[in-house]
């Protein structure tokens, strides 16, 4: 199947959203991540990431820009701010998207297959991000991302660990999920949740947009497993989004009361910041969906 990709070169008006930054943001966070050695010209790959940190910084103080009006009307006692963030589920960017609905009733195997690669491709690692964000987070909040990131390991149960679920997914689709096929939206996802998890200076971005992941991502994920099971997967095979349109429910129940709201009441300070990250992820998500649509051929409300 030919998807559209004449796309990819649409102007933005903006440096930062483009084919070109995001694959070359993408490329640099799968190396400065990965495992390595000490090696003899450190200096150089010093100078290219403190570049590429100022370059990261600038695309996520636009996307803040971009949101801080809404952010900063949340609110900061810690009820109340609960539930604007709960609020989020419903109208927050991209929520009750056509695609999803479209994945589960019409979309063809090879539609599924593009968009489960496209997702893969985007995909930063939620047991990771969520390593990241804990250091020295408070211990309430620390502890309910601990619960969270050993049930993404599968609770000590190599089977169970969620990574591997969405490996052998892409094997059984047979797709490549590779940076160089990968919609800029895709992987603007995916370099934005790295960035905060990254920068102890979006610590609190990052708890709200991993908050706001679990609270939005059970929908979508199970009418996603929908899509699979009418063109023929197995439970097994579409074992990743079936857990995670029930996991998830109550990981977010779990997190906004065991993390969000004891961070709020601490400083309320926090809650602009976990609003702003919760907006940011929307609002990449809002791009990506509306991207993989123009794709596929399909109009909003498709």
């Amino acid at each position: 199947m030919n998807i559209h990709t004449d796309l990819d070169r649409r102007d933005t008006g903006s440096q930062f959203l483009t084919d070109s930054f995001q694959r070359g943001l993408a490329h640099w966070n799968r190396e400065r991540l990965a495992p390595q050695f000490p090696e003899a010209d450190w200096r150089a790959t010093l100078e290219r990431d403190t570049r590429m940190l100022r370059l990261e910084a600038g695309f996520v103080e636009e996307l803040r820009g971009e949101i801080a009006n809404r952010a900063a009307q949340a609110p900061t006692a810690p009820d109340a701010f609960i539930a604007w963030f709960e609020g989020l589920k419903d109208n927050g960017p991209g929520q009750g998207d056509a695609l999803f609905p479209w994945l589960a009733q019409d979309a063809s195997r090879d539609e599924l297959r593009w968009f489960f690669e496209q997702e893969a491709a985007g995909e930063a690692g939620f047991d990771d991000l969520v390593a990241l964000t804990q250091v020295k987070l408070p211990a309430t909040a620390k502890m309910e991302l601990a619960r969270n990131y050993w049930d993404e390991m599968g609770r000590g149960n190599a089977k169970g660990m969620h990574g591997p679920m969405l490996d052998a997914l892409v094997e059984t689709l047979d797709v490549d999920p590779v940076i160089e096929n990968t919609v800029w939206e895709s992987l603007a996802l995916a370099n934005v949740m790295t960035a905060l998890a990254t920068s102890r200076r979006y610590a609190w971005h990052s708890v709200g947009a991993l908050g706001v992941i679990e609270l939005t991502a059970p929908g979508r994920s199970a009418l996603v497993a929908r899509g699979l099971r009418r063109i023929g997967l197995s439970e097994r095979e579409r074992r990743y989004f079936d857990l995670h349109a029930v996991l998830d429910v109550k990981h977010s129940a779990d997190w906004n009361r065991e993390a969000l709201r004891p961070l709020v009441a601490e400083d309320p300070r926090r809650a602009t910041a976990i609003a702003e990250g919760a907006l940011m992820r929307l609002l990449c998500g809002e791009r990506c969906f509306a991207r993989y649509r123009a794709a596929l051929g399909l109009s909003a409300g498709a």
